[in-house]
């Protein structure tokens, strides 16, 4: 049987773990009870036995008297809040003579501590999602009487172009000054849910508040919705924006484009006493807009239902730590101090659970079509659940992978493939596919290890990464992605290998590399639905997004894949060179060294070299564009750092001379210093010297420190790998180029531990705050109108 601190701590909501009760600091509190209870037991062992009997007797038979001492024990005291801003505490009286008095009040100090606390913290979450939930329910209204009007208007333009039919009509109506746009802007998630990302390509959004211009207004009249430029418009005598968040690039241009076309369409409004001109809002808008309001109706339910579970949870935690302290000292006080613990504000309110049951009928009605079983599916979406299937494929491939490796190793070491003095034709086409599948899903099969590390210490990556709990990728789909690639790789060039020592060299032979690339790229992009659709189309609009990052907001995920590719510089190197063999039609000649003889592919290996840190550089810049936070621009200079040693060192290989080796060392002993100060202090919170434990920072997720100490000196050689660059060792008769891909795997490693430190440091900031549910910006703002 699991004991109940085990399941407490299994269950309870990560980021609010603070904010529970402090089950294990009550339980030591009652070891020391219990210590000194045995001591006062062996003293007592000693007096006269009749006399203890006469006790028990007298006590047995007199239950009246009992009865009415076992309300005397203890009495809880209530004090009231000396004003609204302050809550109600409870502190707690003994009434009678413990075994130690005094462990017994800091007991009890810290047993009302703990109840005060989680009242307070469920009155914040509790007046949070009230407040939230009335905001919804405004814009609901907002949003069903727009939809009407759309219906109406649709109705009575049955003749109408494709193009009126998706718009409200509306005649335009001058003054003389314009509404002036004073929208707080708000940032909020990518998306609300993965679902809400379908028809995204396909949507055209208005812009966010302050965006090109100023707004003009839309009044209401004669029961019609009128508006100036569509920006603007008047329900219930209030001005409002529909503010679509442009959270990615096809947001911003869609949005750009939308403003530019409807300013052209609307010239002739800006002219006050003209003729009325025809003007047309959007359907896509509202349809945007709902999805975002759906969105935002799922994030509460889910708030919701933790809160249901921070009530439960703390209820029981109370119950079960009574329950040992009347063990402990014999004494009848669960029931006294419990009628307490339930009469609470934390488990009496039931504002929280009537919410809840709105929510779920209004999502049921309006975002369901009644349908309860489909409303379930977001608003409660099923875990996959585990499948012995995949774990033993995982076991499969993994030997297929070895097997095959070991016979390439076999065969390529009898060949002499890869000694310096081997086929050169051979290591400079093939031996670049082999080392960028290598270190790509060496990076992958990290990050399956970072997913069940974060998983094990309850880390929320999903909710950091703003994953779809539906549709993201487990530790052991990405193990089997890795094991079944790895198989097909290996044993593609195993039997290239065979064909090439064999004495075939023709073009059919050396195009299967390239035809092996080809078929994993086409994969990545194939439109049906298998092998992980909604992972692989996720991971293109990823790097999409980092391409196009200084257009649109920067959300985490962005960023931390723009870190991988930073470790992956070697591995885009060699497909660059790879593509342009296979496209320039360089195998069928073998003719290696044509790319390298190119202008434009070396200038192209500087901009590969440079790209990802260009591309984490401009996420920072607009990060502190957004935000206004100066550790941004600091972060930026990191990037840039890197992005002068990259250079160096692009230009290093070139000319060989001294005077570049010495810039190498500088720029790159800069960078290191750089990125070693960043990585301890800012990503994984390090070297704090004031922290109860030492150059670590105060709240830790592993238990044992070394590891920290560890990873730090690990982490220090790592980022000292680029000396191999500056001065080449040699191992053995292996070639130069099997060295630069180990040195190239170490830098992978590095990035794999740096990558599970870096979600612990952003899960303890992000637990600081209490956020265990995303706040997503709601459409439907209020404008005031200035004269």
């Amino acid at each position: 049987m699991v004991k109940f601190s085990k399941q407490f701590e299994g269950q309870l909501v990560p980021e609010w773990k603070e904010a529970f009760v402090d089950y294990w600091k009550l339980k030591k509190d009652l070891k020391k009870i219990h210590l000194l209870n045995n001591e006062n037991t062996e003293n007592q062992k000693q007096t006269n036995s009749c006399s203890s009997t006469l006790v028990s007797y007298i006590n047995k038979y007199t239950s009246l008297g009992l009865k009415q001492r076992e309300h005397k024990f203890i009495q809880v005291h209530q004090k009231l809040a000396a004003s609204a801003s302050k809550e109600d505490t409870y502190e707690t009286e003994l009434l009678e003579q413990f075994a130690d008095t005094d462990a017994a009040v800091e007991f009890f100090a810290c047993l009302d501590l703990q109840l005060n606390k989680v009242n307070q913290f469920f009155r914040t979450k509790e007046k949070e999602f009230l407040e939230r939930g009335d905001s919804l329910k405004k814009q609901m209204e907002i949003l069903i009487e727009l939809k009407t009007v759309v219906k109406q208007e649709r109705a009575k333009g049955p003749f109408q172009d494709s193009k009126e039919e998706d718009s409200i009509s509306g005649t335009i109506s001058c003054d003389e000054e314009s509404v002036k746009d004073r929208t707080e802007q708000e940032q909020g998630p990518e998306n609300p849910t993965d679902e809400l990302d379908k028809n995204d390509m396909q949507c055209t959004e208005c812009p966010t508040s302050g965006e090109l211009g100023k707004s003009m207004r839309m009044k209401k009249e004669d029961g019609k919705l009128r508006s100036l430029s569509g920006r603007i418009i008047n329900y219930q005598g209030k001005n409002l924006r529909i503010h679509i968040p442009m959270t990615n690039p096809t947001r911003t241009f869609s949005s750009i484009t939308y403003l530019l076309w409807d300013d052209l369409v609307n010239q002739s409004s800006k002219k006050c006493g003209s003729d009325e001109n025809k003007l047309h809002i959007n359907k896509t808008k509202l349809h945007h807009a709902e999805k975002i309001i759906r969105g935002a109706f799922i994030e509460l339910y889910k708030g919701l239902g933790y809160l249901k579970t921070y009530r439960h949870l703390n209820m029981l935690a109370f119950v079960k730590i009574m329950k040992k302290f009347d063990k402990v000292t014999n004494k009848q006080v669960l029931p006294i101090y419990i009628r307490v613990v339930e009469s609470s504000h934390f488990n009496s309110s039931d504002k929280a659970l009537r919410l809840a049951d709105e929510v779920e009928e209004l999502f049921i009605k309006h975002f369901a079509e009644d349908d309860r079983r489909k409303a379930m599916k977001y608003l409660k979406p099923t875990q996959r659940k585990e499948s012995h299937t995949l774990t033993f494929f995982i076991g499969l491939f993994a030997g297929s992978f070895l097997a095959l490796f070991v016979g390439y190793v076999i065969m390529a070491h009898i060949t002499g493939m890869y000694r310096p003095k081997s086929n050169t034709v051979y290591m400079e086409t093939v031996y670049p596919v082999l080392s960028m599948f290598s270190l790509l899903f060496l990076h992958f099969f990290l990050y399956g290890c970072n997913i069940f590390m974060w998983r094990k210490t309850r880390i929320n990556y999903s909710f950091i990464f703003e994953l779809s709990p539906t549709k993201e990728l487990k530790y052991r789909d990405v193990f089997l992605i890795c094991t079944t690639s790895m198989t097909a790789v290996v044993g593609v060039l195993f039997v290239h290998l065979s064909l090439v020592s064999k004495g075939y060299s023709n073009a059919q032979v050396q195009i299967i590399p390239g035809l092996l690339l080809l078929v994993f790229l086409l994969v990545l992009v194939c439109p049906f639905n298998i092998i992980y659709k909604s992972s692989r189309f996720r991971f293109l609009s990823v790097i999409r997004n980092i391409i196009l990052s200084p257009l649109y907001k920067v959300v985490m995920l962005d960023f931390f894949m723009a870190d991988q590719l930073c470790s992956q510089v070697p591995m885009l190197r060699n497909l660059e060179y790879v593509a342009c063999y296979y496209i320039t039609g360089s195998y069928k000649t073998q003719d290696y060294g044509y790319c390298m003889r190119t202008t434009y592919y070396r200038d192209l290996a500087y901009a590969v070299s440079f790209l990802p840190y260009y591309w984490r550089a401009m996420q920072c810049a607009r990060r502190w564009f957004d935000e206004g936070h100066k550790s941004h621009l600091v972060n930026l200079g990191k990037y840039v750092s890197a992005m002068l040693a990259a250079g160096t060192k692009v230009a290093y290989e070139k000319e060989k001379s001294v005077g570049w080796l010495c810039l190498v060392v500088v720029m790159s002993s800069a960078a290191t210093l750089y990125q070693l100060y960043w990585d301890f202090v800012k990503d994984w919170g390090l070297l704090q010297f004031h922290s109860k434990n030492p150059w670590l920072r105060d709240e830790l997720m592993l238990q044992k420190k070394f590891i920290y100490y560890f990873s730090m000196g690990l982490n220090l050689i790592l980022r000292l790998a680029w000396l191999q660059t500056v001065f080449p060792y040699n191992f053995g008769s292996v070639d130069y180029r099997v060295t630069g891909l180990f040195l190239a795997a170490l830098e992978v490693v590095r990035r794999g531990q740096w990558n599970f430190y870096r979600l612990e440091n952003e899960h303890l900031n992000n637990a600081g705050k209490f956020r265990a549910v995303k706040t997503i910006p709601l459409p439907f703002h209020e404008v005031d109108d200035q004269d």
